[in-house]
């Protein structure tokens, strides 16, 4: 029933042994060799992608100094022209200060001068209006 044949299963043991040295020459070998390849590549791509980010990190730190010394001379320099506004309009408050107190002291000298006329006036009318006065009380 069973026959094992010798020759065949020495002929089939070769076959096989054959097709196995040649898979791993043809197939295997360049597999493997290209696995390996796509290890170094990727390996060397992550090293790459470290040194980027140590650059990228080197130039968000140039660009934030350079930020914050652009804000420290912008408020340095706001401050001056605050300053000197301030100084401008101190100066055009006490200019208009001086001239306010000299339109005052013009309006005081002309209300002592027509002060002193009105009383020239009615001192001079002093006697007629005494007249008046005595004229009424007499008639009552």
């Amino acid at each position: 029933m069973l026959d094992i044949s010798p020759l065949l299963l020495i002929s089939t043991a070769v076959v096989f042994l054959v097709l196995i040295a040649v898979l791993n020459s043809m197939l295997y070998k360049p597999l493997f060799a290209f696995m390996e390849k796509r290890d170094r590549d990727i390996q060397n791509d992550l090293s790459q992608v470290g040194s980027n980010d140590a650059e990228v990190n080197a130039l968000n730190a140039t660009a934030q100094s350079i930020i914050s010394e652009a804000r420290l001379s912008a408020a340095a320099e706001r401050e001056k022209v605050i300053a000197d506004a301030k100084k401008a309009a101190e100066a055009k408050l006490s200019a208009k200060r001086a001239e306010l107190a000299k339109a005052y002291e013009t309006f005081e000298a002309e209300l002592e001068k027509e002060c002193s006329a009105l009383e020239a006036a009615l001192s001079a009318q002093a006697p007629a209006f005494a007249e008046a006065v005595n004229a009424k009380l007499s008639r009552i």
